[in-house]
């Protein structure tokens, strides 16, 4: 059994980085990390050298496919200015290249918890943190005779700040201040405040020798208050200190404690005295180290026969974007007072459903179920569930999607009650949104009133409270959510519910049309006139349909459409045709059948269609398994990860890594790359999990709910095949505590709810089925599943 891996890697960080690198605990809201001038700089740190360093701030958030997130709060160094007055306060004046490593990389190092970097001025910075708290470590060079310290308030990622106040104390050098700065994905603002003190390493750090507030770059000493600057709109601004040296000759090294509040700077301080009494930075960072390594330990890896970068690829997936987000922000809720969690930074749940949460169900389902706990109070308070939220404003939505909360009662009935998760009150959450229509489902909530009505969102119809957009994909996504709804009813007994949601899952039909071909594409050799028929289309409010370009928004759309969120996006995403997780088998029988399906999912694959950072396009590579030919799923999922996943800088794709035509959020990629690599793909808002062979011999789950651990062995492991192609990889037959199991292809949640070990028995012929049993096949609705 492989030892934990706890070196942090700098995956996908340059070429438009979606994903942060700094010091966080899991969930923390603190992520404080290195700031860049790139342009490509979304979660602030960039991995490319020629970009400068323009601070260092503690809010960031995975890439939210909008404006630059956060960023709040920068502190910045200087070893020498000629006089305080000179110093060159302003973003970029003071900006600073970071030395390179002889083989070319910018000398940055992160490992769980902590952050460093020389910087060419030869200060190191760095960095460590605590839940609401961060703890920087500024160590000057030799021979510094001023060390001085900038507080910059105002300066976000988008430098959209209005109202900034800041006071700072000339005796302590305690700065308190904060502002409202614009959300990055919708329409909303929000106020954040910090407090921020100083401490010397190994000596009294003492009175600040200059202080002063700095407007643009111009320092002005002797001021303690922004309000003795004539300020702009827009300015600039901040603190400045200088500090005496550290006696002696001796090494200067300054801590700066941030403490951070989305309610006031008072709480931000309390926060800071709270989380960091002692300003003890090696204390702080075992303690954020140890919760790293205990939530990492309860995935273990058998790393013989596994290259280190597969190893390291699994659990960055694990570490570095599966357990960041969403934020645990309770106690700094602006909005109203509750008992009840508090969490944040959902980018969006419309991504996160498919696996982040069915991940966190494995591993982490305390944290999950306070997550869901939050959702809730949400609901309770603003009227319907969060879908995209960050820093307490709403975001813009895909769809309406909650299907996160249902594995909470769907996959934990018997532990509802230890979890202190509600029945009712989720039940009646999900009823609000399938079942009340929002004022605005831009924001929140669904289009409810037509798609009671017609069964679909019509393409002609133009209500008050949002977009006319993605009509297809939102009935896609409002079929699954009810079936969802379907699931939770059926565990807690409400058979009439049961069969209404049921019903309305199967809505997904209303859009199919069976008289659109894909333009040009090839004859098929099996089909000469499949000419790949049949594709979901927009449909008007009197049952007929509209049409789009089957091609629209892929690398083949002679319009080169984004699919962006805006006003003229009138259809939906083109890699939706395939999306109907509940019901797969009548997918298979719309689409003409086993050979037809699999016929449409090859050409998906060979003519470039599928796009790896479309969170519907996840499932795809695992649709074989619906015809019976798991061994192609296989061969997918293993031919995605070999193209698109890696440990370079450029690693993942989509907004956890280098951007992408689509936008994808906050732990999805990971996640995704995560359960492909554990030979594993999720069914949300089900008891199965769709079942390949692990890139391991050996992988377990520890879960602390039922206390369990279940072992996946691979019995004649022989390596994986470095382009995804071929190898002893199919799975040929499964056993499960020594007994043959009932399918090849899936297992049930209650294998891993009593803790066991699944045998599987591998196999180089492609060909292998998912069993001969009446239950070898993935339910569908259709075939008698989920009823």
């Amino acid at each position: 059994m492989s030892s934990l891996v706890c070196t942090w890697q700098f995956v996908s960080t340059t070429n438009v980085n979606f994903g942060p690198i700094g010091a966080t605990l899991p969930h923390g809201m603190i992520k404080a990390g290195m700031d860049t001038d790139s342009p490509g700089n979304h979660a602030g740190y960039d991995g490319d050298p020629q970009f400068n360093v323009t601070g260092f701030s503690q809010l960031h958030d995975s890439g939210t496919g909008g404006a630059v997130p956060l960023s709040n709060f920068k502190l910045f160094p200087f070893a020498q200015c000629s006089t305080f007055e000179k110093c060159p306060t302003s973003m970029a004046s003071r900006k600073v290249l970071r030395k390179i490593l002889p083989d070319g990389s910018p000398d940055d190092f992160a490992s769980p918890g902590y952050f460093s970097t020389n910087l060419t001025n030869s200060i190191r910075v760095e960095l460590t943190s605590t839940r609401r708290t961060a703890l920087h470590r500024y160590t000057f060079p030799a021979g510094t005779t001023n060390p001085r310290i900038l507080v910059d308030i105002t300066n976000d990622g988008q430098k959209s700040s209005t109202d900034a106040v800041m006071t700072l104390d000339p005796d302590t050098a305690v700065v308190e201040g904060g502002a409202s700065f614009s959300a990055s994905f919708g329409p909303g603002r929000y106020k954040a405040f910090t407090c921020v003190s100083f401490k010397g390493e190994g000596y009294t750090l003492g009175k600040p020798t200059e202080y002063g507030v700095w407007l643009s770059n111009f320092p002005v000493r002797g001021t303690t208050n922004l309000l003795q600057t004539y300020y702009g709109f827009v300015s600039e601004m901040g603190a400045l200190f200088t500090f005496q040296p550290a006696p002696g000759g001796k090494t200067t090294s300054i801590l700066a404690r941030v403490g951070v509040s989305f309610i006031s700077s008072a709480q931000a301080c309390a926060n800071a005295a709270e989380e960091i009494p002692d300003f003890d930075f090696d204390e702080v960072h075992s303690s954020n180290r140890a919760q790293w390594n205990d939530l990492l330990g309860r995935v273990q890896v058998d790393t013989t026969g596994v290259p280190l970068e597969t190893v390291q690829l699994f659990y960055s997936s694990v570490l570095t974007f599966a357990d960041f987000l969403p934020t645990a922000d309770s106690g700094e809720n602006p909005k109203w007072n509750s008992t009840e969690p508090y969490y944040d930074s959902f980018y969006c749940n419309w991504d996160t459903y498919r696996t982040l949460y069915p991940l966190m169900s494995l591993h982490d389902p305390v944290t999950f179920s306070r997550i869901v706990r939050g959702m809730i109070d949400i609901q309770k308070h603003e009227g319907w569930l969060p879908e995209c939220r960050g820093a307490t404003a709403m975001h813009f939505i895909q769809g309406g999607s909650k299907p996160c909360l249902s594995y909470t009662q769907i996959r934990f009935t018997k532990q509802a009650a230890a979890l202190h998760v509600s029945p009712t009150d989720l039940y009646n959450a999900l009823l609000a949104d399938a079942e009340i229509q929002s004022p605005n489902w831009n924001l929140q909530g669904r289009q409810a009133n037509l798609w009671k009505q017609l069964g679909y969102i019509p393409q002609d119809m133009f209500d008050a409270g949002g977009a006319n957009t993605k009509q297809v994909s939102r009935t896609l996504e409002h079929a699954f959510n009810d079936f969802a709804i379907s699931q939770v009813a059926k565990a807690l007994g409400k058979s009439a519910d049961t069969q209404k949601y049921l019903k309305r899952a199967g809505n997904f039909i209303n859009v199919w049309n069976p008289n659109v071909t894909v333009p040009d594409s090839p004859n098929e050799t099996r089909m000469p006139t499949l000419l790949v028929f049949a594709i979901l289309q927009p449909r008007f409010a009197d049952g007929t349909f509209n049409f789009t370009d089957p091609r629209h928004c892929s690398i083949h759309d002679p319009a080169k459409a984004t699919c962006f969120l805006n006003a003229a996006n009138r259809d939906g995403f083109y890699e939706d045709i395939q999306y109907v997780p509940q019901d797969n088998a009548k997918l298979i029988e719309l689409q003409g059948g086993v050979a037809n399906f699999i016929t449409r999912l090859d050409f998906i694959f060979d003519q470039e269609y599928f796009e790896s950072t479309d969170e519907p396009s996840q499932q795809m590579p695992f649709m074989y398994h619906y015809a019976n030919r798991p061994g192609l799923s296989t061969q997918r999922s293993r031919q995605v990860i070999a193209q698109f996943f890696n440990t370079s800088t450029n690693g993942l794709p989509g907004n956890d890594g280098k951007p992408s035509k689509f936008f994808t959020y906050s732990g999805a990629m990971g996640s995704y790359a995560a359960f492909y690599l554990a030979g594993l793909y999720p069914l949300p808002a089900t008891q199965q999990i769709l079942l390949s062979s692990p890139y391991f011999p050996q992988i377990s789950f520890f879960n602390p709910v039922f206390n369990t651990t279940t072992t996946i062995v691979s019995k004649n492991f022989s390596g994986n095949p470095p382009d995804g192609t071929g190898g002893n990889v199919f799975v040929k037959s499964v056993a499960v505590n020594g007994k043959p199991y009932k399918s090849n292809c899936y297992l049930d949640w209650e294998v891993f709810v009593s803790g066991s070990l699944v045998e599987l028995t591998l196999t180089d012929d492609i060909t292998v089925g998912c069993g001969s049993g009446k239950d070898a096949l993935p339910p569908s609705l259709s075939t008698g599943g989920y009823n």
